[in-house]
């Protein structure tokens, strides 16, 4: 027989072992004790415990004023991936706005700037995919909760200098949890809409600086990149 053969037999062996594993009921009997043992010592220890029959833990939301070390909430004991409890959380009004932009490049820039794109203006378009880019977040990040968006707006503004566009997207609620990643989804999904509009008329067009810039709300309170 085969070592993987043998391994499987063995695996099925300490499958049935650790199911029909002997019980002494609280009674002590030597002889089940011993033989439990000597069980043990072929298949190996019983695990502790298991993923399947943990208790899910309320993860505490992270406070970057705070002194405590950043936990991963996304991360079950087992390191597993999980979706964060919030039932224990309060309603609060939350707010997010974050930014990106796109190199259009000399070529393509005059093209936006007077609608002369093919498929049609790019900057109304970008925006209304960016808008229900935000609102459908839950279904394009895994562990995002779906939440009732109150406010959602996206500004396409076109910058000569660089011959970009600059993108900003704002996102509300008044919930359980932040809306930094519905943000973030729709100054994402602008872009990329921007960059699918006009890809006929070239393809070096770079989508980036995708960040969030602030948000408020919440048990973390208030943040802005730079302060």
């Amino acid at each position: 027989m085969s070592i993987y053969g043998t391994l499987y037999r063995k695996r099925i062996a300490a499958s049935w072992f650790f199911q029909r594993r002997f019980s002494n009921s609280g009674v002590n009997y030597p002889a089940i004790d011993e033989l439990n043992k000597e069980l043990e010592s072929i298949f190996g220890e019983r695990p502790l415990s298991s993923s399947l029959n943990s208790t899910p833990t309320i993860e505490p939301e992270y406070n970057p004023n705070s002194d405590q070390k950043p936990q991963l909430t996304h991360v079950d004991s087992t390191g597993q991936a999980k979706m964060v409890d919030i039932s224990h959380k309060g309603d609060t009004k939350r707010v997010a706005i974050a930014t990106c932009r796109v190199l259009l490049g000399p070529k393509v820039f005059p093209l936006v700037a007077s609608n002369q794109i093919a498929k049609g203006d790019v900057l109304n378009v970008a925006k209304l995919a960016g808008i229900m880019g935000a609102k459908n977040t839950s279904s394009l990040i895994p562990l995002c909760h779906n939440i009732m968006l109150s406010n959602v707006r996206v500004d396409l503004k076109l910058n000569d200098k660089d011959y970009s566009v600059e993108i900003e997207g704002e996102v509300g609620t008044t919930g359980q949890t932040g809306v930094e990643m519905e943000a973030l989804t729709a100054v994402s999904v602008a872009g990329l809409t921007v960059y699918d509009m006009c890809k006929a008329a070239s393809k070096d067009i770079c989508v980036t600086d995708i960040c969030l810039q602030q948000k408020s709300g919440g048990k973390s309170g208030s943040w802005s990149r730079g302060k």
